[in-house]
């Protein structure tokens, strides 16, 4: 009885306006949305289509919740109220109420590194807390969004993707190799100009460098990362492979043992070879 009045109670908030409506929001037939599990470079695809779509001013952390809006932070109403088609970013698991979805992938093992970092910068780990005592907790989805294992989140968006209108998949490996000709996917699937001088444009105000500059100067006003710690930034080296360097053998094993199968279906290699993978998860 108490959960469901909790349920009701959440569900009423969010009709009201009063919270950010996260899985139940209201979903239109033409809405377009970005979906990602957290840290796997859903920012950066956010503000690349941004700048791709809103060309009168460049796009920052101050109006990026009017142009490409997240379903954790405006309520249900002000969503709705946005011009349509509508372009939204979530991790929320397979929905099969959205229709029309762009798929962001990362390296499960440059996550879980980026992922560390976020959680301490909002303070929800404690500051000596190391990566290795954190990979447990990020394997068992224990902290932050709830969004449900990796493994889990990435295959139930590519193994239902044939019941979706439209699906695109894109792998931030990629996109920091040639964010050109991966923002050019992009603008063909939205239906939008894909020439070179627009694309490149969004690619420079989009880049690491751009948005780092932003965030020094808006941290402080963009809704998102009030509070949070400011020693440690929210846009951080925006490269792949960091976890070789980051990441101790251990934490490795820990990682590809349990997500090796989805890891290679997305085009990850487990760095324990093949047969030694299938024989230490035997």
């Amino acid at each position: 009885m108490g959960k469901l009045v909790r349920a009701l109670t959440e569900a009423s908030a969010v009709l009201l306006g009063k919270k950010a409506p996260g899985r139940n929001q209201t979903v239109f037939p033409d809405d377009i949305f970005l979906v990602s599990y957290p840290k796997s470079g859903n920012t950066w695809v956010r503000f690349l289509v941004a700048n791709l779509v809103h060309t009168k001013e460049p796009v920052t952390f101050l109006n990026i919740e009017s142009i490409v809006p997240s379903i954790y932070i405006l309520p249900d109403r002000k969503l709705r109220e946005l011009p349509r088609p509508r372009i939204i970013k979530s991790h929320e698991c397979f929905m099969p109420r959205y229709r029309s979805v762009i798929y962001i992938v990362r390296d499960p093992r440059d996550v879980a590194v980026s992922y560390y970092y976020y959680n301490l910068k909002k303070r929800l780990l404690s500051a000596d807390c190391t990566l290795d005592q954190y990979i447990p907790l990020f394997i068992a989805d224990d902290l932050d969004m709830k969004s449900g294992p990796w493994g889990d989140h990435v295959l139930s968006w590519v193994r239902m993707q044939d019941t979706l209108e439209r699906f695109l998949l894109l792998r931030y490996e990629d996109i920091n190799a040639d964010p050109i000709a991966e923002l050019a996917r992009v603008a063909d699937f939205l239906n939008l100009s894909s020439d070179s001088r627009e694309v490149r444009r969004a690619v420079e105000l989009s880049s690491a460098k751009h948005m780092r500059g932003m965030e020094e100067k808006q941290s402080d006003s963009w809704i998102f990362t009030k509070g949070m710690r400011k020693d440690i930034p929210f846009i951080r080296s925006a490269t792949s492979g960091g976890w070789r360097s980051n990441l101790s053998p251990a934490a490795v094993a820990q990682i590809e043992n349990a997500w090796g199968p989805a890891m290679q279906g997305v085009g990850y290699t487990p760095s324990l070879g093949t047969e030694q993978f299938l024989t230490s998860t035997a």
